[in-house]
């Protein structure tokens, strides 16, 4: 009798231990977390400008005052998750290098607007972007909203970019823009003989050249140095830059 106990019990063993191995083997496996993406400011094909309306002494009518530079450092981290680093994530414009279509503009915005003097440099600390697709496309246009921190003339505050952009494999190219005051960066508004008026409105515009970099996992993020501390932007300051 006990024999027969056992050799039941055998069996049912060998009926129940396959489907138990068979219900573990058809689990699916977990997912791999998401890695981050490192959008970096190129070399090359980057731009930023301010646009504001101005009249002039002697002339007609009104026209637009710009302002452009491509001295242009920095990057934007995405944690793959729909999130972004704030902590990693900023760009850098190096105003002592802006230049219009007049040298005295240039002169006196430096002096005495912006005082890159003593304000060598603009920053925006990027803290979302809104519309951005968790995956980033490899082809196709993109429309999304970027929204920041940005520090000029030694003064911070949020900004809320529009941004157009196109992607091409691992390269994404576009603009961003955005609507400022001067007091808005405690600037004084540019008052000269030659100047009859300037309406109280900058506008800020990046045309951007970036490049898609993949992160593994935080270890880059928390060794590497970000580009703006290995540039010589950083020794003067470290704060972004105005746009159009």
């Amino acid at each position: 009798m006990t024999q027969g106990y056992i050799a039941l019990a055998a069996s049912l063993l060998g009926i129940l231990a396959p489907a138990g191995l068979a219900g573990q083997a058809s689990r699916p496996a977990p997912k791999a977390a998401p890695l981050p993406i490192r959008l970096v400011v190129a070399p090359s094909g980057n731009e930023a400008r301010y646009i504001v309306r101005e009249q002039l002494a002697r002339v007609e009518l009104p026209g637009d005052a710009i302002g452009v530079t491509s001295a242009i450092t920095g990057q934007i981290v995405l944690d793959g998750k729909g999130g972004v680093d704030s902590t990693a994530s900023r760009i850098v414009i190096d105003l002592t290098t802006l230049t219009s279509d007049r040298a005295n503009r240039d002169r006196w915005i430096k002096r005495n607007t912006i005082v890159v003097d003593s304000f060598p440099n603009a920053e925006l600390v990027v803290t979302e972007i809104r519309g951005l697709p968790v995956t980033l496309p490899t082809s196709g246009t993109l429309s999304f909203t970027l929204i920041g921190r940005m520090t000029m003339h030694g003064t911070t505050t949020p900004t809320t970019w529009d941004v157009a952009a196109v992607a091409n494999g691992d390269v994404f190219t576009g603009r961003a823009t955005t609507h400022v005051k001067f007091g808005d960066f405690g600037m004084q508004q540019p008052k000269v003989m030659m100047v009859l008026s300037i309406v109280d409105d900058l506008k800020l515009e990046y045309d951007f050249h970036l490049v898609r970099q993949a992160l593994q996992g935080n270890l880059c993020m928390s060794h590497c140095e970000p580009p703006w501390r290995r540039s010589n932007l950083s020794d003067r300051h470290g704060p972004f830059g105005a746009s159009r």
